[in-house]
């Protein structure tokens, strides 16, 4: 400060300068009041480097005392501005130490009993610590943060409660791309913890053309990283619009032709995503999405082929003609090579849901029959897992539309585990169960299959039951009527309770209900015997 009234050249500069060092002893003053101040490692940095920084500035104030200076006065004036960028970025660190709270806790401490405490502390500093000093500190703080959230998801939760993100998405914008690539890496993690996906959801825009980029132009190991993240996040429609309008499709597309098998797996991912949503469909179809996504699906990973079979899946709801491509395209011996690989249930449900889509186009129909899937799509109907059941039900009842294939379907057992779905617990699966055996049962060969089981009318009536609800009461009424006129099947319907229910069923005027009701009536005082 003594130094600075004696100063000959860039006076106004200077001043500024001395401005900027009246605030520092209150800084500090209020630095060192905190008991583990000198204890602290990050207020030892602090301290170091702003010792460096008045070193120099001293230096350089001896040096604008020749009022003569005729040599590096453009050099002169640029350290002159260094220096007062340099006392900017100490006066935001040091109010930013005395904010973040780490000087006011000790790993010594009675509360430091508990790993999670432990771990919030140490959070804290690391989140403190990247916001604070030159990359060399930063980078070792990121690999430090990196190790914290790779051990336990506890650990994620922590840190971003301790304001992790916001940090990061900071350091995106970094000019050090080792930090930038790492910071992409802890995002990722934070992504993979579905508790903390609406954090990152809160940062917007900033963050999806912060990661855009990073597809971009980033290195592979960084595009993958991003593309996780952007998996997590583009299950939102505004996000989703956000990705396919700024360029991200094409380069997802990129990295499902020559990325590395992991960062194909979620490009397509992503892609799988965005292809939920009809306003995205559009930009798919414009950037070619189709070829490249049957490549992926013929040779990609076992995650890159379902995530894939999944994108095609979403894009060609209410489609005719994307459906027609994808066939054009070699889809449907495509979607044969990765059914008959299939090793698990979620897999197996990928494949049979495209096969449901594409089936309800007619004449897609008759080449998916022709290529050997009712048997296929008949065996899926006897699976452990419900939601599969419900999606092979579902093209079960696509590919049943004519009576050839009724027939086929009946011939290869497709009657037998339907029926036993009319049991099932969950009411959508007893729903969909109905409605495909409405419409197998107009084949007389198939209704002959259904009447040699009376658990199929017991089941059948006790979908009646105005008490189920979500279920559509006119397909088991259907199935019903298709086989009333056997005089044993009429004794089982009333023996069941059908009449009861199909008396409250014509009050509310369900399909059918007062066609069957009449056809009970001959027999209706079976019921009442049954029911006494």
């Amino acid at each position: 400060m003594e130094e600075i009234p004696q100063i000959q050249t860039f006076k106004g500069k200077w001043s500024v300068i001395k401005t900027k060092l009246n605030d520092f002893p209150t800084q500090l003053k209020d630095l060192s009041d905190f008991p583990n101040f000198s204890s602290n490692l990050l207020s030892s940095d602090l301290l170091n480097s702003i010792y460096v920084t008045l070193t120099d500035t001293l230096s350089l104030a001896h040096k604008c005392r020749n009022p003569s200076l005729s040599v590096g006065k453009l050099r002169t004036q640029s350290d002159i501005d260094s220096i007062g960028a340099k006392l900017d970025q100490h006066g935001k660190d040091c109010e930013l130490l005395i904010k973040s709270g780490v000087l006011q806790e000790s790993c010594g401490s009675s509360s430091m009993n508990s790993k999670r405490e432990l771990v919030r502390v140490e959070a804290r500093s690391l989140i403190t610590r990247l916001q604070i000093g030159g990359q060399e500190s930063k980078n070792a703080a990121m690999d430090s943060l990196l190790r914290l959230l790779s051990e336990d998801d506890k650990n994620v939760l922590i840190a971003v409660a301790q304001g992790a993100v916001p940090v990061l998405v900071r350091l995106l914008d970094s000019s050090c791309v080792e930090i930038k690539e790492k910071a992409v890496t802890a995002i990722s993690r934070v992504s993979m913890v579905d508790s903390s996906k609406h954090v990152l959801i809160a940062e917007g825009v900033l963050l999806l053309n912060h990661l855009l980029r990073v597809l971009e132009s980033g290195s592979g190991f960084a595009k993958e990283k991003a593309c996780i993240a952007l998996q997590a996040l583009s299950f939102s429609k505004e996000n989703a619009r956000t990705i396919g309008t700024r360029g991200g499709i094409s380069s997802l597309l990129e990295i499902c032709q020559a990325g590395t098998a992991s960062s194909q797996s979620v490009a397509a991912g992503v892609l799988r995503n965005l292809a939920w949503f009809p306003d995205i469909k559009p930009n798919l179809i414009e950037e070619n999405v189709i070829p490249v996504l049957i490549s992926l699906a013929h040779s990609g990973t076992t995650v890159a082929q379902e995530n894939a079979v999944s994108c095609l899946c979403n894009l060609v709801i209410d489609d005719e003609n994307l459906k027609i491509l994808i066939v054009r395209e070699g889809g449907i011996e495509c979607l044969k090579n990765f059914w008959d690989g299939a090793s698990s249930g979620k897999r197996l449900e990928a494949a049979v849901a495209l096969l449901r889509n594409l089936a309800s186009c007619r004449p897609i129909a008759d080449i998916i029959v022709s290529n050997g899937f009712i048997p296929r799509i008949v065996g899926v109907l006897s699976s452990g897992v419900s939601s599969l059941r419900i999606v092979a039900a579902r093209a079960v009842y696509e590919l049943g539309y004519c009576t050839k294939w009724r027939k086929d379907i009946g011939e290869c057992g497709g009657v037998p585990p339907l029926v036993k779905m009319l049991d099932a617990k969950a009411v959508e699966e007893r729903d969909i169960a109905a409605k495909t055996l409405s419409s197998l049962m107009h084949y007389v060969g198939n209704r002959r299959i259904f009447r040699k089981d009376e658990i199929g009318i017991i089941g059948t009536v006790q979908l009646l039951d105005p008490s189920i609800h979500n279920l559509d009461k006119k397909y088991p009424v259907s199935i019903l009527f298709l086989i009333v006129q056997s005089k044993r099947c009429r004794k089982q319907m009333l023996a069941s309770g059908a009449y009861a229910y199909l008396q409250k069923l014509t009050e509310m005027e369900v399909e059918g209900a007062r066609k069957l009701l009449e056809s009970l009536g001959p027999g209706k005082l079976w019921g009442v015997f049954a029911r006494t």
